[in-house]
């Protein structure tokens, strides 16, 4: 089944996707539309075949898309890589994904009915309000926004920023995070609200350039929340249970990221191998040169390694669940960031000038990949939590007394 709806998948990207790119630039850059008809019409079409909400494991049987496993998706997630805008067509993109799974994991029905049914059929937009400006929020507890019960409602108080998507206008919903209980145990104090966008008190500052490009669809937002009231139904989950619902959210959601990573890769790849077969300098084709040889080579068993790795996280997120996949989750987000990073730097090399201008992908995607190294935690936060599991996992060994010293 899965490389059935593989097949379908890539015929859509090749046939209608693919052209595409000139005028969807176009319409979205120079003429503001962030939603051209022919964007609405491939939609349509997505649903009507049944190519929907294929990155939702969790799929209800009245809920529309076709339920695929994280690692049934991952072939298709990398055909949606090559583009940034096509994991829309099918209702696959972020962070509508990740913010729909929490929704289906820990929303009461009426939450379901009022906020996840228009997700699922793409007829609105979220947004994730977690990171703030004038705390270190790579750790969590440091988050400070409040969310203040009062009676029969929470009164939200803060700033956020990068709450990516908050600023498209089909965005109406924000899922924030804050602190509802200062006094409670560490890893209880936060707790996530469900907030209209049209709420009063919540302003939308500005969209923040990232390495000096605005995404225009998609923005990273900074918001302000002022006194801004919902009432206590809003909760999302119990009270204090903010970063258990975070750490469900951010496991698919890195796996996703990483999948459509692969996917581009696979497209500079092959653009440097074009490129090389192309070109001569000093009388010799570039093919020929052994440091681009050994770049291309490099780059493809860098990937081939950062793919299986993926892979394997996304099996063990469909068996053992987030929590036991934890250490391979925080491998991939340092192995395919830095795979992609890499394979960014050297595709510039080999095309020379043409690979710092927008003729080509290499420049948005190694500022893509340099951004991966800080969203969802930054390479060292993952490391320390590879480490940290080592120790553990390595608790009553005594490789030392067995394999140290002479026999």
């Amino acid at each position: 089944m899965t490389r059935e709806i593989a097949d379908r998948v890539e015929i859509i990207f090749r046939d209608e996707i693919l052209p595409r790119r000139a005028d969807y630039d176009r319409a979205v850059d120079v003429d503001g539309d962030l939603e051209p008809g022919f964007l609405k019409a491939l939609k349509r079409r997505a649903f009507a075949e049944g190519l929907w909400n294929m990155a939702l494991p969790r799929l209800a049987d009245d809920e529309p898309g076709t339920r695929l496993t994280n690692l049934q998706f991952a072939p298709i997630a990398e055909i949606l890589g090559r583009v940034g805008w096509a994991s829309e067509v099918f209702n696959c993109h972020a962070p509508d994904v990740p913010n729909m799974e929490i929704l289906q994991m820990f929303a009461t029905p009426e939450q379901k009915a009022r906020y996840l049914a228009p997700l699922l059929l793409g007829e609105t937009r979220s947004s994730f309000a977690m990171t703030e400006p004038d705390v270190a929020s790579s750790d969590a507890n440091n988050i400070a926004t409040r969310i203040e019960r009062r009676g029969d409602r929470y009164v939200v108080n803060g700033r956020k920023w990068f709450a990516t998507g908050a600023a498209n206008p089909k965005c109406s919903l924000l899922i924030v995070v804050g602190v509802t209980d200062p006094g409670a145990p560490r890893g209880r104090t936060h707790s996530m609200v469900l907030v209209p966008k049209d709420a009063p008190g919540v302003t939308v500052v500005r969209k923040i350039p990232v390495m000096n490009h605005v995404e225009h669809v998609a923005p990273h937002t900074e918001l302000l929340l002022e006194d801004v009231e919902v009432p206590v139904e809003n909760r999302l989950g119990e009270e204090g249970a903010g970063f258990l619902i975070g750490q469900a959210r951010l496991g698919p959601a890195r796996v996703h990221h990483c999948m459509r990573a692969i996917g581009r890769c696979e497209v500079l790849i092959r653009l440097m191998v074009e490129r090389a077969a192309s070109r001569r300098t000093f009388g010799t084709d570039l093919r020929d040169y052994s440091s681009v040889q050994d770049a291309i080579a490099d780059s493809r068993l860098a990937l081939e390694q950062a793919r299986l790795l993926v892979q394997r996280t996304a099996w063990r997120l469909d068996r053992e669940g987030n929590k036991l996949a934890r250490k391979d989750i925080s491998l991939i987000k340092i192995a395919v960031a830095r795979a992609y990073h890499d394979i960014c730097q050297r595709g510039i090399q080999i095309f020379g000038a043409m690979g710092l201008t927008d003729e080509t992908p290499f420049a948005e995607s190694l500022s893509q990949a340099r951004a991966f190294r800080i969203y969802d935690g930054p390479d060292e936060v993952h490391l320390r939590t590879v480490f940290r599991l080592e120790e553990k996992e390595g608790d009553g060994l005594n490789c030392s007394k067995d394999y140290l010293g002479r026999a």
